[in-house]
């Protein structure tokens, strides 16, 4: 790999992203010794500026960054170092230094599966159809699931595309509530699927 190291500093900035949940963990800074350092042990070191040496993250903590893989830029002058990390990786023990859960997020998805609990943790049956549906058991939720995947079935052999994605969604919908009636989120079906592959 071919880096362009700052002509002045000899460093260049390292974005550190965790490679399961694609979160931006941390910016630090790399000179030629500790990319080879960082190669070599697979545990992520940088250079420090204000100390002027090189410094493995968790060293200090055993926080480690695990080295998973590395990437340059289109300028061969930014990496993009992906890691598992090993506990918190901010030295103020927070899990990112921008003071963010390095939760996996799956965008919509995820904000709709947080809606659901928030809903169904509010249990007013009143005003929430999800509240209303989780009161009644998770035998309701199942049956619910099978009645929309049947639905879907049935507008997959049709040709009317709308209706097809509007009762997709419905089973997509209910699946969700069925997944948090069992205690899961998408994060378990992902990881699942992931063990499946070879």
């Amino acid at each position: 790999m071919n880096i362009n190291f700052d002509k002045t500093t000899g460093i260049v900035p390292a974005i550190i992203q965790d490679a399961r949940t694609k979160n931006v963990l941390m910016l630090g800074y790399m000179n030629q010794e500790a990319f080879d350092k960082t190669v070599a042990t697979n545990k992520v070191t940088f250079f420090s500026r204000s100390k002027q040496r090189l410094w493995t993250k968790g060293e200090e903590s055993g926080n480690f960054l695990e080295l998973v893989s590395l990437k340059n830029d289109c300028d061969e002058d930014t990496l993009l170092i992906q890691v598992q990390p090993h506990g918190p990786t901010c030295h103020k023990g927070t899990d990112t230094c921008w003071k963010q859960e390095n939760a996996q997020d799956y965008g919509f998805l995820t904000t709709l599966e947080n809606t659901i609990a928030e809903r169904v943790a509010n249990k007013d049956v009143q005003k929430s159809y999800v509240a209303s549906l989780f009161s009644k058991g998770i035998n309701k939720v199942a049956q619910k699931v099978g009645e929309e995947a049947v639905e879907t079935v049935i507008e997959a052999l049709d040709s009317n595309d709308e209706l097809f994605l509007y009762e997709s969604a419905d089973l997509l919908f209910h699946y969700l509530m069925l997944l948090q009636a069992k205690g899961y989120r998408l994060e378990d079906i992902v990881q699942e699927l992931k063990s499946r592959q070879k």
